[in-house]
């Protein structure tokens, strides 16, 4: 069958209007975030259903045509970036939010739901979702799923792993695995639906996704503090989860170059008076917002005498800590402002992210003078962000990669915190990998895509 009769056959299979093919597929299915050069698929798949998934999961698999899912494209590891020859399979018309049990605090979704629409939908039904990332907008929740996403809410909650209950999946041949089992204990053999999370659509995909919620926050307090130093990070970090426990939902730290191009980007006011070597942004949930503030306040006069902090700002007002957090809202501001950005995503030992980031300005400090790199991350579940400027390292971004990682080695650190390995973080995945881990895990995929059709070229 050549593609025209294929491409027929789809749009017999689904509708004209469902799919797209040579100049009709819009430039923005070419690529993602991730800054990888663009490519044309063979044609555009814009399903409705499951049934639709299903069927032309079937069609793709009969005629050995390989399928690359794709939710918002705010992926920045190349995971969602069609071949010549593949089905860009969009899940943008399936953004149903099915159902909502306050009762036993779950959500069922179709795949392709924002996660802003998840946590509208959650707060409109006096419950929280537990994870948030500044793309919240644009990403959608079965994207979310296949990549673990984390962000500013994995120290209180947990990875997008820890939120999903159950799933539906469609394997590569069409066959669809019904997972949306509301239980929390289901100790039934293998846990199926973790395979596909984290996956990056290499096992198939992701349609509906049964989410677990958290209880809304009565009140909230945030706080921006200032910090000499790393270890004095840690030293309030552990202040704060000594005094309020689990209530302490974010801990992001900033390094000053971070802060300082946040504030020439965003055109924001400085938020303090003098510059410091970091930032921290930390909120608290509570049941109070006045005994709550005051109980913070308290903790942080404790770690300023104890010469943790060096100065502190605790917002008065919800629109006051929104705009201390647009401080740290600045990856937004990355495509446009670096040319092109070179992103890491790194987690390590907590410890070690101090010595870390010395090392890897040292390093890039020596290679690269005049360098423009941002250090800024969710330090509390040792996760660190990196940002190099391309133009500042005269176009060197596979050397700075090559660089960083071979440091991220050197730490036992892991190339990949939240964002996944797609297409750019293939070559260094055996850093962070066993062979025997990576023998499994081609195992499990030859299992469950025997032809290798499912985001051919991703991951492995």
């Amino acid at each position: 069958m050549s593609p025209q009769e294929f491409l027929q056959a789809l749009r017999q299979t689904l509708g004209a209007e469902a799919v797209l093919s040579g100049d009709a597929v819009p430039a923005r299915y070419h690529t993602d975030w991730s800054g990888t050069p663009p490519v044309a698929p063979l044609a555009l798949v814009r399903p409705r259903s499951t049934e639709d998934v299903s069927a032309t999961l079937r069609l793709c698999h009969q005629h050995r045509v390989p399928v690359v899912p794709q939710g918002g494209l705010t992926g920045l590891a190349g995971a969602a970036v069609p071949s010549a020859d593949c089905v860009a399979l969009s899940l943008e018309r399936m953004p149903a939010i099915e159902a909502i049990d306050a009762r036993s605090a779950t959500m069922t979704v179709q795949a392709g739901a924002t996660l802003q629409a998840v946590q509208e939908a959650a707060v409109d039904a006096g419950l929280a979702f537990g994870v948030d990332l500044g793309a919240r907008g644009s990403c959608q929740i079965g994207g979310n799923v296949a990549t673990n996403a984390g962000g500013n809410g994995v120290l209180q909650h947990g990875m997008m792993r820890e939120q999903v209950l159950g799933l539906e999946v469609v394997l590569a041949d069409g066959t669809v695995l019904p997972m949306l089992r509301p239980m929390l204990k289901n100790n039934t053999g293998y846990d199926l639906k973790q395979f596909f999370i984290g996956a990056e659509g290499t096992l198939g995909v992701i349609t509906r996704v049964l989410l677990r919620l958290r209880p809304l926050p009565q009140a909230k307090a945030t706080a921006l503090l200032a910090l000499p130093g790393f270890d004095q990070a840690l030293a309030v970090l552990q202040r704060m989860q000594g005094r309020f426990g689990n209530s302490v939902a974010a801990f992001e730290l900033m390094w000053d170059n971070f802060v300082q191009a946040s504030v020439q980007w965003q055109q924001l006011q400085a938020p303090l008076a003098e510059r410091h070597p970091l930032l921290a942004l930390i909120d608290v949930d509570g049941k109070d917002e006045a005994s709550l503030r005051e109980s913070v306040e308290a903790a942080l006069g404790d770690a300023m005498e104890a010469g943790e902090v060096a100065d502190a700002v605790i917002a008065q007002s919800q629109t006051q800590a929104k705009s201390l957090w647009k401080l740290r809202e600045a990856p937004a501001e990355l495509n446009t402002q670096m040319h092109p950005p070179v992103n890491f995503d790194v987690s390590l030992p907590q410890a070690e992210i101090g010595r870390f980031a010395a090392a890897i300005q040292a390093a890039f400090d020596a290679r690269w003078p005049g360098h423009h790199t941002l250090f800024f991350g969710h330090v509390g579940d040792g996760n660190l962000h990196v940002s190099t400027d391309g133009a500042t390292v005269g176009g060197a971004c596979e050397a700075v990669e090559a660089e960083l990682y071979r440091v991220v080695g050197a730490f036992h650190g892991s190339v990949s915190a939240e964002h996944g390995i797609g297409l750019h973080k293939k070559p260094f995945l055996a850093l962070s990998r066993t062979p025997q881990e990576l023998a499994a895990m081609r195992a499990i995929k030859a299992a469950l895509d025997p032809l290798g059709l499912m985001n051919p070229g991703k991951v492995f």
